[in-house]
């Protein structure tokens, strides 16, 4: 028996004062959250036949990679290279 289906022993939950069906309830797996797609195409501005970056780009990791805009900083996701804005 691997880990995750070892039997759960009666005498166990009741010192612990957990339902009789956690044994179930505890093997189901959580939904996964899906999290909001990255706009790629809001990083670029097309103006005629010449492609435009707008988004600032990471210093230490090259023209690939775009600073996240935050509102006290920008940051590089990849490196965590980080520019804090003056207030």
């Amino acid at each position: 028996m691997g880990r995750s289906q070892r039997p759960v022993h009666s005498a166990k939950l009741n010192a612990l004062k957990v339902p009789a069906d956690f044994a179930a309830v505890a093997d189901q797996k959580k939904p996964v959250k899906k999290g909001k797609s990255v706009l790629k195409y809001k990083k670029y501005q097309v103006s005629g036949e010449t492609l435009a970056r707008v988004g600032k780009t990471c210093p230490k990791c090259g023209p690939a990679i775009f600073l996240a805009e935050h509102k006290d900083r920008t940051h590089c996701g990849k490196c965590g290279y980080a520019e804090f804005k003056k207030q």
